[in-house]
């Protein structure tokens, strides 16, 4: 048993090694570095985030909501959020839907813990809609607010001719080539442009070489971060350090709970970098068994 499972871990290294090697380098239009910079230089001061029980109570007020679940059909079928509609996270969905999405309202996002949900965020304020994710998504959030059965339905809901929202052509090719490059990644460890903790901490004692990018603030930083992981906290005018990473090397991103490192990655693949975000994030109290320090894996000072 013991050689066999030894055997797997080589065979997982491999597989790791053989996906590291290849990065996403390419042209990045002004529009785009423009838009992606121009938002980290002005980060809104809610982090473009809600409180899940805030949203349960704008809803039980009768408020009117844009909401979308990016979740699977499977799941949004059994129970949503009223008024949201389905728009599954992967390839074709979001691709479809940007025509269709109001340019005069916020949108309200959620996924399953908040980490999708974020880079559909981060795409959509690039793309100028003025978008909001759901903290910690439906598993982590909304399902632990007391009373959230009083505003969860089971009927669909669709996508209307709403008020158009010009994007800018090269922003939108840029947002289409990010959800179809999730098509390339979705037999591999870095489905959904993530990393699970075990994948990153077997990539680590094996020495892959690998770019690790710690989001959180310093205070947090110096208590304990991951292994060889540099800092370029969270905040407004980060974008002045995205030009000093690598574009030659896998990054992986992490912040608390991957909330704001969703957001993050969204923004350095619009650049170029080849990133992905920790699962879980550094792990606390309010995401737990996910996250690094949730699992039991070191961190140095």
């Amino acid at each position: 048993m013991l050689k066999r499972r030894n055997l797997l871990s080589v065979l997982l290294l491999v597989a790791l090694s053989v996906v590291l090697i290849s990065s996403s380098v390419f042209a990045v239009s002004d529009a785009v570095e423009d838009a992606v910079n121009g938002y980290f230089a002005n980060l809104p001061g809610d982090n473009a985030m809600i409180g899940q029980a805030d949203v349960v109570e704008m809803l039980k007020e009768g408020e009117d909501l844009f909401i979308l679940d990016i979740r699977q059909p499977d799941v949004y079928n059994e129970g949503h959020l009223m008024g949201a509609i389905n728009v599954p996270w992967g390839p074709e969905a979001t691709p479809a839907s940007l025509d269709k999405l109001p340019g005069d309202e916020t949108i309200y996002v959620y996924c399953y813990t908040g980490q999708t949900a974020n880079q559909t965020v981060g795409l959509l304020n690039f793309a100028g809609f003025e978008a909001k994710s759901i903290k910690f998504g439906w598993n982590l959030g909304i399902s632990r607010v007391e009373g959230y059965e009083d505003v969860v339905e089971t009927e669909a809901n669709e996508l209307g001719e709403e008020t158009p929202h010009e994007i800018n052509a090269d922003i939108k090719a840029a947002v289409v080539d990010y959800y179809e490059g999730l098509a390339d990644v979705s037999d591999t460890m870095f489905k959904n442009y993530k990393i699970s903790e075990d994948m990153l901490k077997m990539a680590i004692d094996s020495g892959t070489d690998l770019m690790i990018v710690s989001i959180r603030q310093p205070s947090a930083y110096a208590e304990g971060h991951i292994e060889g992981a540099i800092n370029v906290p969270w905040g407004k005018g980060m974008e002045q350090y995205f030009g000093q990473l690598p574009q030659d090397k896998k990054m992986v991103v992490y912040c608390y709970t991957g909330q704001t490192a969703g957001q993050a990655v969204a923004g350095l693949r619009m650049l170029g970098y080849d990133a992905v975000s920790l699962n879980g994030g550094m792990g606390t109290s309010s995401n737990e068994p996910y996250g690094w320090a949730n699992k039991g894996y070191e961190t140095v000072k």
